[in-house]
């Protein structure tokens, strides 16, 4: 599969070892431009490339999406219909600027990407878990329960099921939060699972105290 990343912080570059390792293809790129991400590419080998952000929306048959929430309104909004977006960003108000719709719960940050986006199959992932455990706690030798949960929220069936698969490719284990509306409440920075390290079995229990 070939995944194309706008952002490639520290959540979007261990993503992306994480796929090229697990067979996939990716292409990178950020808002510093091809040239600033030589390094990367370079250690993650033949199945890497760094292109623009256009390129890369282009280039996927998934788009990952980890920039600062902030910045989502200069995302370019064509070429995204059909797509899967896995949408990684959380709101901080001290970085982002308070954004009124999410202050009031009105709507949630992948709400608002899916209105920057239309035609985008939108799936909240990747969130809730801090870069470093995404590099070292993906295990694909352990049973799916016993893996460290990584949680996603969505509206469209199919598209969770192709990032839970993802998901169990590099070791770790989908649990499904619901809807982008509630789903992606459950989700937010102050959550009971928002940065916590649980297993499959430890984050169903989780959300049903949530519920």
């Amino acid at each position: 599969m070939k995944i194309g990343f706008i952002g490639a912080g520290h959540i979007g570059s261990n993503a992306a070892r994480l796929f090229v390792k697990a067979g996939h293809s990716v292409a990178l790129s950020n808002s510093r431009g091809p040239e600033s991400l030589s390094e990367l590419v370079s250690e993650l080998g033949n199945n890497a490339q760094a292109v623009s952000v256009e390129e890369a929306i282009e280039f996927g048959d998934i788009v990952f999406v980890s920039i600062p929430l902030g910045h989502i309104n200069e995302i370019p909004t064509k070429g995204f219909d059909g797509k899967i977006v896995i949408d990684t960003n959380n709101y901080y108000p001290q970085r982002d600027g308070n954004i009124v719709e999410l202050d009031s719960g009105e709507t949630t940050s992948s709400e608002l990407l899916e209105k920057r986006l239309p035609g985008a199959r939108i799936v909240k992932a990747f969130n809730t878990i801090w870069f470093e455990h995404l590099r070292t706690q993906g295990d694909t030798s352990l049973p799916p329960e016993r893996r460290r949960a990584i949680f996603v929220a969505g509206d469209d069936r199919q598209a969770k099921d192709v990032v839970a698969k993802l998901i169990d490719e590099i070791g770790f284990a989908a649990v499904d939060t619901g809807s982008l509306q509630e789903g992606g409440k459950r989700q937010q920075t102050d959550s009971p699972i928002y940065n916590k390290d649980l297993t499959a079995v430890e984050a169903a229990k989780a959300l049903k105290v949530v519920a």
